[in-house]
C-alpha cells in the first residue's frame, strides 16, 4: 500500500476544465462581487423599544447585547460582562445570600436590579475595575 501526501497529489488540485467551466461561470454570475452580504444581527431602529430588563431571560439579554455590540452601542468589556453566566450564589447589598441556581437560560430574571446591587457592592469594596465594568452594564440596562 502506497501513501501519498495530499498536498503533492495532482488529483486533489482544482482544475478548471471544459466539463466544469460552464458551471463555474454560472456560479460566478450568481455570486458576483456586486452582491452585498447581509448582516446576521441588527437592531430594529424603527421599533425603538428596549426590552424590559427587569423581566428578561439570560438568552434574550445576551441576544440584545450582541445586537448592541455589533451596532457599536456598547464596548467589548460591557458585552463580556453581560454574557457571563450568573453565579450559583451571590450576596445582595444588604448582605443576604441569594441562591441563583434555579435561574436557567430561558428563565425570566431582574437583571437591572441584580447589576445595580453588584455595582453597589463593588463600590463599597473599592474595586475600580469592577466598578467601571458594572457601571457600563448598569448604564446599558438603564436605557
Amino acid at each position: 500500500m502506497e501513501i501519498l501526501s495530499v498536498r503533492s497529489s495532482p488529483n486533489f488540485l482544482f482544475r478548471r476544465n471544459s466539463d466544469n467551466s460552464s458551471n463555474y461561470n454560472e456560479l460566478e454570475a450568481q455570486f458576483g462581487t456586486a452582491t452585498k452580504a447581509s448582516t446576521a444581527f441588527h437592531i430594529d431602529e424603527t421599533n425603538g423599544d428596549t426590552p424590559d430588563f427587569s423581566a428578561i431571560s439570560a438568552s434574550e439579554l445576551r441576544q440584545y447585547a450582541r445586537q448592541s455590540f455589533d451596532a457599536g452601542a456598547i464596548d467589548q468589556d460591557t458585552f463580556a460582562a453581560i454574557s457571563e453566566p450568573l453565579p450559583m450564589r451571590t450576596v445582595d447589598p444588604s448582605g443576604n445570600i441569594l441562591d441563583l441556581s434555579d435561574i436557567a437560560d430561558a428563565t425570566s430574571f431582574n437583571f437591572r436590579d441584580y447589576y445595580k446591587g453588584q455595582l453597589q457592592i463593588a463600590t463599597s469594596i473599592g474595586d475600580p475595575q469592577t466598578v467601571a465594568r458594572l457601571d457600563s452594564v448598569v448604564s446599558f440596562l438603564n436605557v
